[in-house]
């Protein structure tokens, strides 16, 4: 039977576009589903500010009734004028075992990325760096978390076989939690902290961290800017993860480092790992997910490290280090044994150095495809 592409064009096809990773990833142990809220207010155009710089297309494969695979066109206008290619991206990309199905994705979003006056495509990434991005391509049976992209082995095959390349990769370890802080590692932070004239800033609630908001996504802008297919996100943007994200945040593991006049030079984000609970609430709060999201809250036992940034004038005096060293502490006190790390480029040597001093296995490794026209 032929496969058929549909446009997503309804709220009721958006719904379809999210919910099949049920489907697809029906049984697997490994694979952590996204919160449905998330999907909804990237994909979303009224809901996701990107769209203000940004077009997307997505279309669900066919064959017959029944729905075989589904992908995301996203062309990012700051990206072109950053960076000076005309790629699309792809995104949103999950399909059934079969070549043909990848195929008629592929040659969807390419037809349309042409048409476009595009002249390569690279993915898997998002509107923003802050998206999932990466297609695994080691680490099949390792538990996912929830900020990374999981799927099947044979996902890089069938693209590959497509004519797709490897653009960049990225890798992921899992960090041991030492069952104490050496105390040459807590004297070091503290002439670190002196010689610099900075503290840690002790959020007390959420709202703490909040009064931070700008000055976290304004550092973020600075330190990424250099990195793989990043651009400057906007004050919507910055707004909308602010809401989103930060008056949830667990000021356990958010460490702030501040100047004498209370301005943002650093800051570190761990969350507790809600991987379990995102297998068992099946990616919603409710009726019954919120039980599981709070029972992995309040006692974690592993934490999942998503951002750095450090100010650039401050990246060479032991900062990062020091941001390792206080969250380790407070994963120490409240004992989680261990941490995962998101992405990090594999020519990033300068944030991998960070994890020397620990016990470590870098175990996932996940890849940015291109293709040119």
């Amino acid at each position: 039977m032929s496969i058929e592409m549909r446009e997503v064009v309804s709220h009721a096809d958006l719904m379809k576009f999210i919910n099949f990773q049920f489907t697809i990833f029906k049984g697997n142990p490994y694979w952590v589903p996204s919160f449905i809220f998330d999907e909804v207010n990237a994909l979303d155009p009224k809901k996701n500010p990107a769209f203000a710089h940004c077009e997307a297309k997505l279309w669900l494969a066919y064959r017959g009734k029944k729905i075989v695979g589904r992908i995301a066109g996203i062309i990012n206008n700051k990206y072109i004028e950053k960076w000076g290619n005309k790629y699309a991206r792809f995104g949103w990309i999950d399909f059934i075992d079969d070549p043909e199905v990848a195929k008629a994705l592929l040659d969807t979003v390419e037809s349309w990325a042409k048409g476009k006056g595009m002249v390569g495509i690279q993915g898997p990434l998002g509107f923003t760096d802050l998206d999932k991005e990466g297609m695994l391509v080691e680490g099949f049976e390792e538990l996912g978390t929830m900020p990374m992209i999981y799927n099947h082995p044979y996902y890089p095959k069938y693209l590959e076989r497509c004519g797709y390349e490897k653009d960049v990769d990225w890798l992921e370890y899992e960090i041991k939690v030492p069952k104490e802080i050496p105390e040459k590692a807590l004297r070091v932070q503290e002439l670190v902290l002196k010689r610099t004239k900075l503290r840690i800033y002790t959020a007390k609630k959420p709202k703490d961290i909040v009064r931070y908001g700008d000055q976290i996504f304004d550092l973020i802008n600075v330190a990424y800017s250099g990195l793989y297919g990043t651009v400057e996100l906007n004050k919507k943007q910055i707004d909308a993860y602010i809401n989103q994200y930060l008056g949830f945040a667990d000021v356990r593991f958010v460490k702030l480092i501040i100047d004498e006049d209370d301005k943002l030079r650093a800051f570190g984000v761990a969350v507790p790992s809600l991987s379990r609970a995102l297998q068992q609430s099946k990616g919603r709060l409710f009726p019954i997910g919120w039980i599981y999201v709070l029972k992995a809250l309040k006692k974690p036992r592993y934490i999942d490290l998503l951002l750095v940034a450090v100010d650039p004038k401050f990246q060479a005096s032991g900062i990062p280090a020091l941001l390792m060293t206080s969250i380790c502490k407070s994963a120490l006190d409240v004992g989680v044994i261990s941490a995962e790390t998101s992405g990090e480029l594999e020519d990033n040597v300068k944030v991998q150095s960070l994890w020397k001093d620990f016990e470590r296995r870098q175990h996932k490794r996940r890849r940015a495809y291109k293709k040119m026209f």
